[in-house]
């Protein structure tokens, strides 16, 4: 089998790279940053995932047009591209946030999309794009909806909570009550491996890992691998909520927005990809994928 893989150097990409030439899959990257990317185009390929894009900036410097000309018209030009081509699949690496910034109660593909950021309306626009084409009959078109992806080689928010943590510093925010879902890298890989090899019909497939957890359960669990004891400090949510304005107009750590990605709760469900493909449950525990990630930070090898 032969993957054309834009966004290879990537955090997504190296490790999704690594999977398929573990498995002797042939990869060819596509670098779409470079002005004459369509000449390196391989019309032969068996699939072509689309990982490129403009990720989400939360300290809110990007220009608007920016998100567009990358996650909607970069898009919109391979994948046409695409239904010339030979290519059989056609992966796009959209994004939970391109239907809902915020989720009360569970989300799933039924949602009628409502992004509020640049982010999440550019990932939209290109979505509805791609679903509005006529798709020949011997083709399929994925829209992957991954949530807060984590694993080793992926610096975020995850490493800097585990960083509080491992300094000893009390996590100020274990007033705030949530629940997340997460997607270990592994778990992300080896879907896409089931679905290049099923007979899956085209579609939207949320992804993530079968259970969610709490900030705070996140904390007892860094806490707890790095040996160190939790300290959860109870500060008023109010308090929190008017202390992190500041943030908003000056080069802080943390400002309102980071602050609702730490806190928010955003459950997401994984039943319409594990029920199409026949699965129960994916391979990877939500606490063994945070551990693999976990020693990655660590700088330790994972066994």
């Amino acid at each position: 089998m032969n993957i054309q893989l834009t966004g290879s150097s990537g955090f997504v990409g190296k490790n999704l790279s690594n999977y398929f030439k573990e498995r002797s899959i042939q990869v060819k990257p596509l670098f779409m940053r470079n002005s004459d990317w369509e000449n390196s185009f391989d019309a032969d390929a068996d699939a072509i995932i689309h990982l490129a894009g403009k990720a989400h900036d939360t300290s809110n410097t990007s220009e608007p047009f920016e998100y567009f000309s990358v996650n909607r018209d970069l898009t919109i030009k391979l994948f046409n591209l695409f239904l010339n081509s030979n290519i059989k699949d056609f992966f796009y690496f959209s994004s939970v946030k391109a239907v809902a910034d915020s989720v009360n109660g569970v989300l799933d593909e039924k949602v009628i999309g409502n992004p509020i950021t640049p982010y999440g309306k550019s990932k939209f626009e290109a979505e509805t794009y791609l679903m509005n084409q006529a798709l020949p009959e011997n083709k399929r078109l994925f829209i992957i909806r991954p949530c807060m992806i984590h694993g080793p080689g992926n610096k975020g928010n995850l490493n800097l909570l585990y960083n509080v943590v491992k300094k000893g510093i009390p996590w100020p925010l274990a007033a705030f009550h949530n629940q997340r879902s997460f997607l270990g890298i592994d778990n992300l890989s080896f879907l896409i491996g089931k679905m290049l090899t099923s007979d899956l019909t085209s579609g939207v497939y949320n992804f993530c890992d079968d259970k969610t957890m709490s900030t705070n359960e996140l904390v007892k669990l860094i806490a707890e691998y790095s040996n160190k004891k939790e300290k959860l400090l109870h500060i008023p949510v109010g308090i929190i909520r008017v202390a992190v304005k500041i943030g908003d107009f000056l080069p802080l750590p943390i400002n309102s927005e980071r602050l609702q990605k730490l806190t928010e709760s955003y459950v997401v469900s994984n039943r319409k990809i594990k029920d199409a493909l026949g699965l129960s449950k994916l391979p990877n525990s939500t606490e063994e994928g945070l551990i693999k990630t976990l020693t990655s930070f660590k700088g330790d090898s994972f066994i």
